[in-house]
């Protein structure tokens, strides 16, 4: 059976692990369901229903609000570390979980798409090549001017923004020096560390204003990490102003999120505003499980459905678009921009949920600690240094399974 985020069953599903409540794995559900509902909607023709179809196309929300999930939960290690006074943690162990977490999952699914299309096709899909499988293999795809006519696969068309995402690992040791040593002096300084990331959030406006009045970037750009920083960076302050132990009220912080989701969504915010506020909803969407635990938002999260979800949302991210596209066009047989938006969506999720869970159990990520006496089996092979393989190996029920969450 498919475990939560934690297998001893006399604590429910809200309890943390360590120090993780489960209410954030459920928001990386609502982050996959957000995109899946964005791609339902771009395909069916809800784009251009008038006010709704815009609220439709902002659900792509889901993926800032991975970017701000993923600066939380990766920076806070170091923050912690700072406040506390103890050592950062290993810069190598860092690295290497996230290549056993993001890639077996990711290169299946690359092979898997490009596997797909060779035999089946629904138009002109410019990075089914060797040199698309190349770069998408590297998570280089979006490197490169006309993106969509040049790179874009039908299949992985979502994978752009994991390659924000992978842009964003290998940069982070660099911000967290830049940040914590440079600008704080190694010293615990909450203060200077949060205008560090204020300063560090507004690289993404003048990159977009650059990048929208002049020819000096590709067209690509507005893709790539720059002008994706203030999400990362929003989530990232969450996580010192929970080391500061700042708490804001539940009841206040997700309806300022939907008042700014139905302002975003209304055609006056261009591509400026539209990225500012996309990072001020998903750090305050972020903030609600960890600044405003407590309130409904945050007890919906820790459900056991929307666990469960969260447990295999980067599968399901990994495979929704592949999923759609043989649907409605082989399935379905509906020409672009037809259809319906509802009747796509849910089938979507009903044939990307099991494939989703299968290829979680065959390439996730079991994050384990040893319990002793507890007779819990981890249920992957890609475990993480806190216990041994050759513990794995001899002592297979004496570690407790948990999957470590990432942004998409």
């Amino acid at each position: 059976m498919l475990a939560g985020p934690n297998l001893d069953q006399r604590s429910g599903p809200s309890q943390p692990v360590r120090g993780r409540p489960a209410s954030l794995t459920g928001l990386r559900a609502l982050a996959a369901l957000l995109v899946v509902g964005t791609h339902a909607a771009f395909a069916t023709g809800m784009l251009s229903h008038g006010y709704l179809g815009l609220m439709s196309a902002r659900m792509e929300i889901g993926v800032s609000i991975f970017f701000a999930l993923s600066g939380f939960l990766l920076f806070r290690p170091w923050v912690t570390a700072a406040a506390a006074g103890t050592g950062a943690p290993s810069t190598r162990a860092y690295a290497q979980r996230r290549l056993r977490r993001v890639m077996p999952a990711y290169v299946v699914t690359v092979l898997l798409a490009y596997g797909v299309f060779a035999f089946y096709s629904t138009g002109p899909n410019p990075g089914q090549s060797w040199s698309g499988l190349i770069r998408h293999l590297t998570l280089t795809q979006i490197y490169t001017n006309n993106y969509l006519l040049t790179s874009l696969h039908r299949g992985l068309s979502q994978t752009w923004s994991l390659a924000v995402e992978a842009a964003f690992y290998a940069v982070l040791p660099l911000l967290v020096h830049l940040l914590l040593v440079v600008l704080c002096g190694d010293r615990w300084r909450p203060g200077r560390l949060l205008a560090g990331l204020a300063a560090l959030a507004a690289i993404s406006p003048v990159w977009l204003i650059v990048l929208n009045s002049t020819d000096w970037l590709p067209n690509s750009a507005g893709m790539w990490l720059p002008a994706q920083l203030a999400a990362f960076a929003g989530g990232m302050a969450v996580a010192v102003l929970q080391t500061t132990g700042v708490r804001w009220r539940a009841g206040l912080v997700i309806p300022a999120a939907v008042l700014l989701y139905l302002l975003v969504s209304t055609p006056l915010a261009g591509a400026v505003t539209r990225a500012l506020l996309y990072a001020v909803i998903a750090m305050l969407v972020v903030a609600a499980p960890t600044l405003a635990a407590g309130g409904l938002f945050d007890r919906l999260l820790a459900s056991g459905p929307m666990v469960w979800l969260g447990e295999i949302s980067y599968e399901i991210f990994l495979l929704h678009v592949l999923v759609m596209a043989i649907l409605f066009g082989a399935v379905l047989g509906w020409p672009l921009f037809t259809g319906s938006l509802p009747g796509l969506y849910l089938l979507t999720l009903g044939a990307t949920v099991p494939l989703a869970w299968l290829l979680h159990r065959l390439t996730g990520v079991a994050t384990c600690r040893c319990l002793g006496s507890r007779r819990t089996r981890c249920p992957s092979r890609w475990d993480v240094p806190s216990c041994s393989r050759r513990t794995m190996r001899r002592r297979p029920r004496s570690c407790s399974s948990t999957h470590t969450p990432v942004g998409p």
